[in-house]
């Protein structure tokens, strides 16, 4: 089994189709075929099932790609600390909710940048859940997420402690009022919404109308114009407090606070840039030594 093949097999599960993934790769999409055909007569098993929308993984494939997530991380990995200067330089890919991307990094990131222009940093946003996989799997060297991570592969450092509020617009309802609106949140995986869906169930409503948005501001402008509620942290919202556009609700002690983390695998090379970007975030940790697993 080739290093070879299984990066074309992540390419193909990742983009659910030989075409994509060929043009992707930048091979002709015959050559893909053939050395997934390949990879499946080696492992004597199928690994995508075939149709009319393209491929998806069988259970064997979803085993495989597991594995190819980690080899081809670990090979990545070997090729960073191969070309590691003591210098920061080079690609950095940083993972992050909305909120914090909002609201939190443009500051830190303007302050990295300045003194280390020759990082190429790039950020990639989404829920906690979906960063966190995709630090396990070695797709981001980093990542903020809004809730601890007691993963055994994965370090976390609490970095920005957050008061968060149920908001609304109009005058003030009771808590029975808020409780029968619709909820704009993220999809699935967004600990904020996770925390909102808590706060209604102790009231007693199990099932409340979910409006599903895909951005921060969507949701903000959502709530401000009267479609619902939503929960968000004070520093989000201060703008739209301060000009009365904006109503909060406190939550019970216990569910009025997130921390955000950021996090690493705990066997990935730490280059030269993370370890310099880590030195920057506002708590304190364990310094770890640059080129070397991080332990907190």
């Amino acid at each position: 089994m080739e290093s070879g093949d299984l990066r074309i097999f992540q390419c193909v599960a990742q983009e659910g189709n030989l075409t994509k993934a060929a043009s992707k790769l930048g091979y002709v999409q015959s050559n893909v075929t053939a050395r997934i055909r390949h990879l499946e007569a080696e492992v004597g098993t199928t690994l995508f099932i075939r149709h009319n929308r393209g491929m998806t993984l069988s259970p064997a494939g979803e085993m495989l790609l597991t594995y190819a997530d980690k080899i081809i991380g670990l090979l990545n990995d070997a090729s960073k600390a191969l070309r590691a200067t003591s210098t920061p330089s080079g690609p950095m890919r940083i993972g992050s909710t909305q909120t914090a991307a909002a609201v939190r990094l443009p500051e830190l990131f303007v302050r990295y940048y300045k003194q280390y222009p020759d990082v190429s940093l790039s950020l990639v946003t989404g829920n906690s859940q979906m960063l966190m996989d995709q630090v396990i799997g070695y797709e981001l060297e980093g990542a903020f997420i809004g809730c601890p991570c007691d993963h055994p592969d994965i370090v976390s450092i609490p970095v920005f402690d957050e008061e968060l509020f149920v908001v609304y617009s109009g005058m003030g309802p009771t808590d029975e009022d808020l409780k029968s609106k619709p909820i704009l949140v993220y999809s699935m995986g967004c600990s904020y919404r996770q925390v909102l869906e808590e706060w209604l169930e102790v009231g007693g409503v199990t099932r409340p109308v979910i409006m599903e948005f895909g951005t921060l501001e969507a949701i903000i402008s959502g709530v401000t114009s009267g479609m619902g509620i939503s929960l968000l942290p004070e520093i989000v919202i201060r703008h739209q407090i301060k000009n009365g556009l904006l109503r909060t609700h406190t939550l019970p002690v216990g569910m009025n606070r997130m921390m955000t983390h950021f996090i690493t695998r705990k066997d990935a090379f730490v280059s030269s840039a993370l370890h310099a970007f880590m030195a920057m975030l506002p708590r304190e940790y364990d310094m770890i030594e640059s080129g070397e697993p991080s332990e907190v």
